[in-house]
């Protein structure tokens, strides 16, 4: 790709099978949540069902960085298309395990996929336009989110898992034919990895770096601590709706996923992309995260307004929060292990989203919705202090 515009007809293709891709997931976030408590599970057994994907693709991420720029996208795309389509064909006919089943199987595509994207979008576009680049292909991830809770809480109400199958089959088919005929110039580096060559040490040497490396160090924490809430909002707010005046999760989900692409679109230019920390910049996002998560504790008894304003404070924290921290760790890192290392970024915000439903659950269970959302809202001061006692290392 020698296009160096985030806009081009090129690059807007790539984001194209990005929403196609993901398109599932904003259906699938509020289907398999109220079919699993429907069917009889907990809420710790839903988080771990809900958890298994992002878990997955975090074990898988930085493998996939490796192997991507061993091999080339182009290589392992159509087979990870093929993959995630049989894994959405799984969930109307099966139960628990099948569920559990599938979201292993769309982790292990996810982190093939999201990376090879990802890795062509920032190998082919000049500093400037970096940040664009990603925004804008976040941005077409989340894009989905706008109608699909809406449309599946319509299935779900409709009771109608016909409609449901249809909708699957849909989803993979059409992923899989605009997959096969967009072309991915990501040939790869047959000789990296290899001896004496600049990606030194194995996919497990690498995650000791995140200790060594500060500025790595300090975006994963960060990143972690961040998508331990944004993960337990995911999961649990389909379930804590039902508990608020008015409280509808569909709309929540629409008007976070809508302030998500308004924002990332709009905002996109002042998202930095010169390589310098902005401290203030993060800490902004963080507390929005933070206000956000209050509200939605204060939700059950403040009612709907409480409800939905901390889904347009909670989609700006979002849509900010993970391009700036790649942008600048597209600068920061060493370049001869960069690919491997963003994979290990990127796959602390799968092992948050996997945990806000994994660690959250239990809390839930015992705390109630409210209560666990609270408990968000303590670990993300706790982030802020980090980061302020941190700052000094990264330079």
């Amino acid at each position: 790709m020698k296009s160096s515009r985030a806009t081009s007809w090129t690059f807007i293709r790539l984001y194209g099978l990005a929403f196609l891709f993901f398109s599932a997931n904003s259906i699938l976030a509020v289907i398999v949540p109220l079919r699993s408590e429907a069917i009889g599970a907990s809420n710790a057994a839903i988080g771990w069902i809900m958890g298994a994907y992002m878990l997955t693709c975090m074990f898988f991420r930085p493998l996939a960085g490796k192997i991507i720029q061993r091999h080339g996208a182009s290589r392992v795309l159509r087979v990870l298309l093929l993959v995630n389509g049989f894994a959405l064909l799984l969930y109307p006919l099966t139960g628990l395990l099948g569920f559990l089943a599938a979201r292993l199987l769309q982790g292990i595509a996810t982190a093939f996929f999201s990376m090879a994207l990802q890795i062509a979008i920032i190998d082919s576009l000049s500093d400037e336009e970096r940040s664009q680049g990603i925004s804008l292909y976040s941005l077409f991830t989340y894009m989905p989110g706008i109608i699909g809770p809406v449309l599946a809480l319509a299935l779900w109400n409709g009771g109608d898992m016909n409609a449901f199958f249809a909708v699957m089959v849909l989803i993979a088919v059409g992923t899989g034919i605009f997959g096969f005929t967009t072309p991915i110039r990501s040939p790869g580096n047959p000789a990296s990895g290899g001896e004496g060559q600049a990606e030194p040490g194995s996919v497990w040497h690498s995650f000791g770096q995140i200790f060594t490396i500060p500025p790595l160090a300090l975006c994963t924490l960060l990143m972690l601590g961040t998508s331990v809430v944004f993960g337990a909002v995911t999961v649990f707010v389909p379930l804590y709706a039902a508990e608020i005046v008015c409280g509808n999760a569909g709309l929540y989900m629409m008007i976070q996923a809508a302030v998500i692409v308004a924002a990332r679109f709009a905002l996109r230019k002042r998202i930095p992309s010169d390589g310098i920390w902005r401290p203030r910049f993060v800490q902004g996002v963080v507390g929005l995260a933070g206000i956000a998560v209050l509200l939605l504790a204060a939700a059950e008894s403040a009612g709907p307004a409480a409800f939905y304003a901390a889904a347009a404070l909670m989609g700006v924290a979002q849509a900010l929060l993970y391009p700036s921290l790649t942008t600048y760790l597209t600068f920061a890192l060493p370049q001869a292990s960069r690919n491997m290392l963003l994979g290990l970024f990127i796959a602390s915000a799968d092992l948050g989203i996997s945990l806000g439903g994994l660690a959250m659950g239990p809390v839930a269970d015992r705390l109630s919705y409210s209560g666990m959302y609270g408990a968000c809202a303590v670990l993300l001061l706790l982030l802020l202090g980090a980061e302020k006692g941190y700052r000094s290392r990264v330079r």
